[in-house]
């Protein structure tokens, strides 16, 4: 019986690990900007 759950989540993992390596993940297409706030200590003076 432990052979048997051994077995399937090694062939489980493997696929796993396959599909990782072979999967061609599309780029995003949307643009995404964000505005990032000066810290406190290069702000100019006031």
């Amino acid at each position: 019986m432990a052979r048997v759950l051994l077995l399937i989540l090694a062939v489980l993992v493997l696929g796993g690990v396959i599909f990782l390596l072979t999967w061609d993940m599309p780029a995003p297409t949307t643009r995404v900007e964000e505005v990032v706030p000066l810290s406190p200590d290069t702000r100019p003076p006031p």
